[in-house]
């Protein structure tokens, strides 16, 4: 296993697949690394080195105590850059995983970035407030911290399903994907995925995503059930400047995977523009 030392100590697991310009990946709550799988394969068969992490109290990472929420999260990012030297890299966040590329742009400079995507990302913020109206109200967040306290293996399972959009009339979303979610869930530290939760839900990146200066591509599917696309991409396609805005029809949340041929496409696409 491939890891690396945080600054305070944590351990860092990461994959490093291929060769050629970096790619990094940031994965979504309560996720890791092997959500990325298919565009790390692909886009390594491609030409690129491609690098994922499993953030601080997720996946095959330590498991702290402190350091559950966004800062740390993108100094753990900027440690992982410097640690392997990344020069231009392309750095693409999906969900939680947006937020967290957003705030390591801000607060490290972009020096070793060269673009940016964010798919299904929680920018700008996803907590309803006066200035924020359209964001969603802090009860459901409230829901989903006593679900994950109650019986958290049970509250994945079910989150599962709309995170793919597994409860559409006609959805064709395989058992094994879901359970790969469930997976993937379960290997996160139950303080991390607490943590997490205000982290994604209630930090604020509208100055990260307007001091984003590098070319930077927005993904998003206008059925997305977990972090909808009116409170999100629309306003972060309007706070990057210069960004380019990409909406998949019918895509959920989970479109890395559902609809991960095309995904590919564009990430190659705009990678090699």
């Amino acid at each position: 296993m491939a890891c690396m030392t945080t600054r305070d100590g944590v351990r860092i697991y990461y994959k490093d697949w291929g060769a050629g310009q970096p790619v990094v990946f940031s994965h979504g709550w309560p996720l890791n690394a092997d959500a990325w799988d298919d565009q790390m394969l692909f886009l390594a068969e491609h030409g690129f080195r491609c690098i994922a992490h499993d953030r601080r109290g997720h996946g095959r990472s330590g498991q702290p105590w402190n350091g559950n929420e966004m800062d740390t999260y993108a100094d753990d990012l900027a440690a992982l850059a410097a640690h392997l030297d990344l020069r231009k890299a392309v750095h693409v966040g999906h969900s939680t995983g947006g937020g967290e590329v957003a705030r390591y742009l801000r607060r490290h400079g972009g020096e070793r970035a060269a673009k940016a995507v964010l798919i299904g990302s929680v920018t700008p913020l996803m907590l309803r407030t006066p200035a924020n109206p359209a964001g969603t109200p802090k009860e459901a967040f409230d829901k989903i911290r006593a679900g994950v306290l109650a019986d958290r293996s049970q509250f994945y399972r079910e989150l599962a399903g709309p995170f793919y959009g597994a409860n559409r009339p006609g959805a064709k979303v395989s058992q094994g994907l879901l359970e790969s979610f469930w997976l993937q869930g379960m290997q996160a530290g139950l303080r991390a995925a607490f943590e997490c939760i205000k982290a994604f839900s209630e930090t604020d990146f509208t100055e990260d995503l307007k001091c984003i200066g590098v070319p930077t591509l927005i993904l998003h599917g206008d059925d997305d059930q977990i972090v909808p696309i009116a409170a999100s991409a629309m306003l972060s396609s309007r706070l990057v400047r210069g960004a380019t805005l990409k909406v998949y029809p019918g895509a959920p949340h989970g479109m890395t995977a559902t609809n991960k041929d095309q995904v590919n496409q564009d990430l190659l696409a705009f990678i090699k523009a």
